[in-house]
């Protein structure tokens, strides 16, 4: 495995050291918990670091008000402590900040062990979870583009269709062919990971709530399993036949134009005026024919799908700008 130290590592890192050293600095007491409050709450993305800050931060304020009451109202005693959590964890829970249990247990033991509660504990506490959380929000400001990352991928993605596709382009014209099919398992593999990074990028921007990429990855993904679901159908045609000649040219244009932009309906029209071509030739003269040109329409019924899913994206902006290209 490959030894790398991610954005997520440094700024884990750096927020952590300088939040001890403000609430070292600061004065207070217990300040290393600010230094665990930013390792926390310093997520993948700026959304979910909101959240989890969000859940701290209200599960902190809980931990701190039960204490007050339990070890105050009944004693300081570990077995107190056990009762408290019995009723701690699921009003945290209700107040739909379960991912600040562990942190706010921190600040129960923190009362614990001062032995009584008063308003400068309480404000020494407030403060580690207001610097802890502070700087993990302030650290996940930062987060650096994907967009050469996710051009990457559909990139990758593109070249994997453009190989599958000559080399069912080639099967149907009668060539031998020697294909592992490897890009098969690289595509679906290429397809998931993009997928993550998009949707990731997506919880990055507030006031965005979409990501063309990632609609981009799912239509291919929608592609993807139209071409998985039709390659047994075009692995049964045993006999060539003139029908498969055209579908092959056909298959061999889509190869050579694979492309973000949206310019399916080209494509849509080529294949309608296709069929209609088949429609006027001759009956199959033998049972081999008539399955051979059976199993052609279905292929041909499920390449219409997959133009079909192109034409209903948008296409990405930067190839809507690449003016002549007239790809799917």
């Amino acid at each position: 495995m490959k030894f790398r130290i991610g954005y997520r590592t440094i700024k884990t890192a750096l927020g952590t050291a300088l939040a001890i050293m403000i609430a070292q600095y600061l004065g207070f007491e217990n300040y290393l918990s600010a230094g665990i409050l930013t390792i926390l709450c310093i997520q993948v993305t700026k959304k979910r670091s909101l959240q989890a800050s969000w859940d701290r931060f209200v599960a902190c304020l809980i931990a701190m008000a039960f204490s007050s009451f339990f070890f105050e109202g009944i004693s300081y005693h570990p077995l107190v402590i056990g009762l408290m959590l019995l009723l701690f964890i699921p009003t945290v829970v209700l107040a739909k900040a379960r991912g600040g249990i562990v942190s706010s247990s921190v600040i129960i033991l923190h009362i614990y062990a001062a032995g009584e509660v008063t308003l400068p504990l309480l404000l020494n506490e407030l403060g580690i979870i207001t610097i802890g959380i502070g700087v993990a929000l302030l650290m996940n400001l930062y987060m650096p583009s994907v967009d050469k990352r996710l051009e990457h991928y559909q990139l990758g993605i593109e070249e994997n269709f453009k190989v599958i596709f000559q080399e069912i382009a080639r099967y149907l014209r009668g060539y031998d062919s020697t294909w592992s099919g490897k890009e098969l398992p690289e595509t679906a593999k290429l397809i998931d990971e993009a997928q993550t990074i998009a949707f990731q990028d997506v919880e990055n921007h507030f006031l965005r709530h979409e990501n063309p990429y990632y609609h981009y990855f799912k239509m291919r993904e929608k592609q993807f399993e139209i071409i998985e679901h039709v390659l047994p159908t075009v692995t049964s045609i045993t006999l060539t036949v003139e029908q498969g000649q055209m579908v092959g040219s056909f298959v061999d244009k889509l190869a050579d134009n694979i492309h973000p932009g949206n310019t399916a309906l080209k494509y849509l029209e080529q294949l309608m005026k296709m069929r209609a071509e088949f429609e006027n030739m001759p009956l199959p003269d033998s049972r081999e024919e008539f399955e051979a040109r059976a199993a052609l329409l279905h292929f041909v019924r499920e390449i219409e799908r997959y133009l079909v899913l192109k034409s209903s994206f948008k296409g990405l902006k930067k190839a809507r700008n690449k003016v002549g290209i007239a790809k799917s």
